[in-house]
Formats: structure tokens, C-alpha cells, sequence
């Protein structure tokens, strides 16, 4: 059994770090993440175990970025999110610079908590609204009204710099226009970040076995493709840059914190069911929150998988993951950083994507100090995906990992 010790020291230490709070007031049908409803009594427990597995960390400087996801942090009560932030402060410190997100439930910012936050350093907030239509959240199984979502955002504005909205669409029985009224809304409301998910049944949770029976149905793939082109050029024409697959932000309002996952720079994750990934190490902790807890009390590392990623596997995630990212990857940035080229790394599979017209290559030309510029030496290229790939990005990292 691996033993809760203080974790190796890194060659450099990570500026951004993941916590993972696993409680809800509820399990939405669709949802697999790391989470447990219903079960206030164990938060406490949670929060000790959480100081335990900080404490083996080395002391750190200030962070860059920090991010509260779960679960619903802000379902804790005022007093347990301040001992939270309190044990996060024990090993790691941040400023006004700093990104401080907190995923939060629009039910739980009903009343003026904006004090709290502010005093707490937050200054992004994630709502997880998914919809502003009653019928839509009723299947979605959400607990919030659109009058909700108002006064969330409201109250958000008094503390956060940025006010990030997730929607999802493709939902059973959805129409565009309902979803285009989505997307209008959140505009209204002045969102300066937006994540639009298509709804997935993932095994193992309700929706799965739902559609199993019948009892829901997958949107067909043209509509769902419509809807992802609708938002696309909605917030777009709108003043939102479309940065990454399914984030949309206003000129400096990108979130900073996912940014490190797409760049494949390193960061803490801590919690349940949390992932970290330190100097080529990648891990994953104990998913189940009692197991996570029964590990770290017995004195055991709450990590249950953990792999050392060889140089040319890291270069290959590196390189799927940052396609993530529309504005693409720069071949002399990516040679930099991993020490292989493109062709180096997935040459056969690059190739099979491009020539299916999901991936395009295109020369940028160099800043260079001379009038006579050599094409080879002076080019440099810039992979990204095409339209057609946007959409089927996943199909496209698991060509290129694979």
C-alpha cells in the first residue's frame, strides 16, 4: 500500500491548483462526475482529510490560478467554505492577480453571500445554469427556476470580475429556437464567459439506463451539429472569441485555469476524485468519496492510479489536448516545449486527419530582420482544427493518442 507521505518535490513547483468539493444537493440524471448528494454529514470529515492531503505538499509561493469545482462548492455553508479556503491557505497564497473560479448552483446564490466571496479572494464564479427554459431544466432534472439564474448573476456581480454561464444543448425533444433563446438569454446578462456542452449519456448514470428503456431519446446528429453552429456564430457575432471547443469569452475573460489543462502545464488536483499532473507524473484520486476518505485516514495516499508518462506519450497528449484550443498549435512552440516535431510524434495520424479535412496545416511567416526570407527556414506552422473538426474533436485526439 502506498503510504500518505509528502509528495517528492518537483523540479519546479505548479502555479494553479484543482480542489474538488463532491457535494450536491442532488444528482442531476445526466451527470458522472465525482459526487455524492444528500450527505451534509460527512462534509466536515471531507474537509479534514482534504487538510491532510494539503499538508503533504510542499509549502508554496503564489498561485496564478485556483480553481473550487465538485460537486457544488457553494452548496458548503459559509462557515465550512471559510475553513475550506483556510486549509487551501495553509500550503499555497494568492492575490487580486490571482484567478479564484468557484463553481456555484444559481439555488445557492439566492441570498447575498458576496462578502464572503470577496473576503474569500473569489473573483470568478461558474453557474451552472444549462438552461433558462423551465420545461428544458425540468428534464435536465436542475433545481433552479430562471428567476434564479437572474438573481445569481446578480448577486455575482458584486464581488466577481468575471461571471462564466454553462448551457448545455441537443437536450430530448429541444428545438433550436428553445435553444437559440438560451443562448439570447445568457447573452442579455452580460455572461463574459460561456460554456455550451452537447448533452452526453454517459454509462452509469440515470440518462444512460433512461435511454436504454426508451424513455429518452438522442438528438440525431444534423440538429445537434445545427445547434453547435448556432452558438458559435451567436456569440461570435456577439463579441464573444470562440477559444477552445466549447468556451466562448469576451477579450480577456479566457479562463485562465483551463488553459493550463489544454497547454499541458502542470498543476496540483486535490480531493476525490481529483487528477494532477507533476513533471510527466499523471494521477487520479480514489473516485469514490468513502474511499478517498478511508484511504487518507488510515494514512494511505488518496491516489489509486498514477503513471509516468514517457516523453514521446506526453508530446502525443500535449498535442491532442492543445488542439483543443482554436487558435492552434505553433510546430517551433510545440518542438520547444516537448522536443519533438508534429511528423515526430503522430506523422501517420496528422495525416489521415488532414486529408479527411479535419485538421489543416497553414505557414505563418516569421518576424525576421531581412528582406531576402528563406521559405523553409523563416516559415513556421500552425496546426489547427477545421470546422468540420470542431465538431469531431474527440474522434480526433483518439487518433492522435492512439
Amino acid at each position: 500500500m502506498n503510504e500518505l507521505k509528502p509528495t517528492e518535490n518537483p523540479q519546479s513547483l505548479p502555479s494553479s491548483v484543482y480542489i474538488h468539493v463532491p457535494f450536491c444537493r442532488h444528482r442531476c440524471g445526466y451527470c458522472n462526475f465525482s459526487l455524492v448528494a444528500g450527505r451534509d454529514h460527512l462534509v466536515e470529515r471531507y474537509l479534514a482529510a482534504l487538510r491532510k492531503e494539503v499538508e503533504q505538499l510542499p509549502v508554496h509561493a503564489e498561485l496564478e490560478t485556483l480553481y473550487l469545482g465538485g460537486g457544488t462548492p457553494s452548496h458548503l455553508t459559509d462557515e465550512q467554505l471559510r475553513e475550506l479556503f483556510a486549509l487551501i491557505g495553509e500550503r499555497f497564497t494568492w492575490t487580486a492577480a490571482t484567478e479564484v473560479t468557484l463553481e456555484a448552483n444559481p439555488i445557492d446564490l439566492q441570498i447575498d453571500r458576496s462578502t464572503l466571496f470577496r473576503d474569500l479572494g473569489v473573483n470568478r464564479i461558474s453557474l451552472g445554469v444549462q438552461s433558462f427554459d423551465p420545461q428544458k431544466l425540468q428534464v435536465l432534472e436542475r433545481d433552479h427556476s430562471p428567476d434564479q439564474v437572474m438573481r445569481a448573476v446578480e448577486m455575482a456581480r458584486k464581488f466577481a470580475n468575471s461571471v462564466s454561464i454553462d448551457l448545455i444543448f441537443a437536450v430530448p425533444n429541444e428545438t433550436p429556437q428553445v435553444w437559440q433563446n438560451d443562448i439570447d438569454q445568457a447573452l442579455h446578462l452580460g455572461a463574459e464567459h460561456l460554456s455550451t456542452y452537447e448533452l452526453t449519456f454517459e454509462k452509469g448514470t440515470q440518462f444512460w439506463s433512461r435511454r436504454l428503456k426508451g424513455q429518452l431519446c438522442e438528438s440525431d446528429e444534423e440538429l445537434r451539429l445545427q445547434m453547435y453552429e448556432m452558438v458559435i456564430q451567436s456569440l461570435t457575432a456577439n463579441g464573444h472569441q470562440h477559444y477552445e471547443i466549447s468556451s466562448f469569452a469576451r477579450p480577456d475573460h479566457r479562463s485562465r485555469h483551463n488553459q493550463v489543462y489544454w497547454s499541458g502545464a502542470d498543476y496540483w488536483g486535490l480531493g476525490c476524485g481529483a487528477s494532477g499532473y507533476i513533471d510527466g507524473w499523471r494521477y487520479t484520486n480514489a473516485e469514490s468519496l468513502m474511499r478517498y476518505l478511508k484511504l487518507i485516514e488510515s494514512g494511505e495516499s488518496p491516489q489509486v492510479h498514477r503513471e509516468r508518462l514517457t516523453p514521446l506519450e506526453s508530446a502525443r497528449e500535449r498535442l491532442a489536448i492543445g488542439l483543443r484550443q482554436l487558435d492552434g498549435l505553433r510546430e517551433s512552440d510545440f518542438l520547444s516545449r516537448t522536443g519533438f516535431s508534429f511528423a515526430d510524434c503522430a506523422a501517420e495520424p496528422l495525416g489521415r486527419l488532414e486529408s479527411l479535412g479535419l485538421l489543416a496545416r497553414e505557414p505563418e511567416a516569421k518576424n525576421v530582420p531581412t528582406s531576402n526570407l528563406n521559405e523553409i527556414a523563416n516559415t513556421d506552422s500552425i496546426l489547427r482544427l477545421t470546422d468540420k473538426g470542431k465538431f469531431l474533436y474527440d474522434s480526433v485526439a483518439v487518433e492522435i493518442i492512439a
